[in-house]
This record gives structure tokens, C-alpha cells and sequence, in this order.
């Protein structure tokens, strides 16, 4: 079944994903979860996941499942398909899990025999890369691209489009990304 977006007015609710600055080093990164009713702040969630872990998932999921806003939010938007460095998002399972559209939002075409180079120096390069695979088509809506399940692709830009006030990123990104740098590092900074 499509999901079907608000009509007229409404806003439509969204929550972002984006990890936070972290070192070379950690052991654990910090992601910032931010609700967004089209461009505007309305709440925010925190969570940890594993530098180059297994749990990004488990832990995006449990951050909105835990929440007030799971039922509010007509899509999930994360900020590549990874956090805290190759830790990937399995986006089918994530939007089979809290049964909305899960987007994984790129600011431009991402470098995969790169980011293949990057997932052969880790442990269990197979199994990271099979999850990377099942994410499925990257879609060039300028100046969006992204990976969309439980959702079509057209229903995925209309939610980046709606959710986007200003610029090439949507607002719970853009909003994750500052606050995240904040936090861990005492002023916002970066693009994000």
C-alpha cells in the first residue's frame, strides 16, 4: 500500500537523522534525531550507536519507536546510509520496523566503489556490503538523491521537497546536523 501524504495545509512530519563529530578513535558516536512539521522544529530524540557497528538500525528505530513522535511521523530521513562511520542503516528492515517510509538522503551521487574500499578494511566486508546492496536504487531528483523502501520514489520527493525549507537538505537534517555539532563540540559548525 502507498502511504499517502497530508493534503492541503498540513504539514508534513518528518524525523532526521544525522551522527554527530566523533574521532578516529570512538568507540561510540552520538546521533541526533530531529521532528520537523515541514521546516519547523518540533522535538528532537538522542541516541549512541557503535563507530563502524552493527546496531544503526536497532538504535535509529528503538530512537523513534521510544518517542512521542512514532506515530506522528509520515517518513524517516537519515543522512547517508550510514552513521558513525560504516555502520549501515539497513533501510528495508528500518522501514519494515516502524512501518513508515525510510529515505536515506545524499547530497550528491555517493562514491560506492570508494565506500567499497572503505567496507573491505572492516570486519565481515560481505555481510556490510550485502546491507549496503539491499538499500536498492540511489534516485536524482535535483538537487536530492537518496534511497527510498516503503515508499515509491515519487512519494520520497515530494517528502524531501515538502520538508525542505532553504538550500539542498532537508530541515530535520540540516537541524541534526547542527545540533550534533553543537553538542559534542560547543558551536554549531560544518555544512550539513
Amino acid at each position: 500500500m502507498v502511504p499517502s501524504l497530508p493534503a492541503g495545509d498540513r504539514q508534513i512530519r518528518t524525523i532526521g537523522f544525522d551522527d554527530a563529530p566523533h574521532t578516529r578513535d570512538a568507540k561510540t558516536v552520538s546521533v541526533a534525531g530531529v521532528v520537523c512539521s515541514g521546516a519547523r522544529f518540533e522535538g528532537m530524540v538522542w541516541g549512541m550507536a557503535a563507530k563502524d557497528g552493527w546496531d544503526a538500525t536497532a538504535v535509529l528505530g528503538g530512537m523513534l519507536s521510544g518517542s512521542k513522535y512514532a506515530s506522528q511521523v509520515h517518513a524517516v530521513l537519515v543522512d547517508g546510509i550510514a552513521v558513525g562511520g560504516l555502520n549501515v542503516v539497513d533501510l528495508p528492515e528500518l522501514a519494515a520496523r516502524l512501518a513508515v517510509p525510510c529515505i536515506a538522503v545524499m547530497r550528491r551521487q555517493p562514491d560506492l566503489e570508494g565506500m567499497k574500499r572503505a567496507v573491505l578494511r572492516l570486519p565481515y566486508p560481505e555481510r556490510r556490503l550485502a546491507v549496503l546492496a539491499r538499500a536498492g536504487q540511489i534516485h536524482a531528483e535535483p538537487p536530492f538523491f537518496f534511497q527510498v523502501h516503503g515508499a515509491p520514489p515519487e512519494y520520497a520527493s515530494e517528502v524531501l521537497r515538502r520538508s525542505t525549507d532553504t538550500g539542498h537538505v532537508p530541515e530535520p537534517l540540516r537541524l541534526a546536523h547542527l545540533i550534533g555539532s553543537a553538542v559534542i563540540d560547543g558551536e554549531s559548525r560544518g555544512r550539513a
